[in-house]
């Protein structure tokens, strides 16, 4: 079984107060890469207060106030989120309040309406923003929980804080054994 991971692919890493181009630019690979899952589509959601965002770690070194919960930017993109409503695949949120979520086979993936035994999964794939924060914290945690899958990131599918850090985060996962695919070389 394939697990697709489509990590904060938030109104507020796409067109708000941390959007780019890049993030605008990957929005409809990622619509066409959840269409053509069949298994499980897995979602995060980056989730902070608005009370005390700034008195957080995050807060203090990011202090740009984002994805808050209940606001608009909170909200994963719409037509990502729809992408695939019209086929048999099961899908599952998680929110976290930092960059990667601590995945754990034993807890985790028996978490409200979500079971999974984690010998049935054969395959994981990540997809979306950002590719030096929470794309690279997801993977490692994977990585941890999921030592003997292969796990893919699809570099088209991710875009970075800048296309700077997007490059470098790629060397960073390549170089830890990621399989990472879709990646333009200069």
């Amino acid at each position: 079984m394939k697990l697709l991971f489509v990590i904060d692919m938030q109104n507020d890493f796409i067109d708000g107060v941390l959007g780019s181009p890049e993030a605008q630019t990957i929005v409809p690979k990622v619509i066409e890469k959840i269409k053509q899952q069949k298994d499980i589509i897995v979602y995060t959601q980056d989730t902070h207060k608005k009370s005390d965002y700034l008195q957080t770690e995050e807060g203090k070194h990011l202090p740009i106030p984002h994805c808050l919960l209940g606001e608009d930017g909170w909200s994963v993109k719409p037509e990502i989120y729809n992408a695939n409503k019209n086929q048999d695949v099961d899908e599952f949120v998680f929110r976290k309040t930092t960059f990667g979520y601590p995945w754990n086979i034993n807890e985790d993936f028996n978490y409200e309406n979500f079971t999974l035994d984690p010998r049935d999964v054969t395959e994981i794939e990540i997809i979306g923003l950002d590719t030096d924060f929470c794309v690279l914290a997801n993977a490692m945690t994977l990585r941890a929980a999921f030592p003997n899958v292969p796990i893919t990131i699809d570099a088209a599918c991710c875009a970075g804080s800048t296309p700077e850090w997007h490059e470098k985060a790629l060397d960073m996962l390549e170089h830890c054994h990621f399989n990472v695919i879709n990646r333009k070389k200069e």
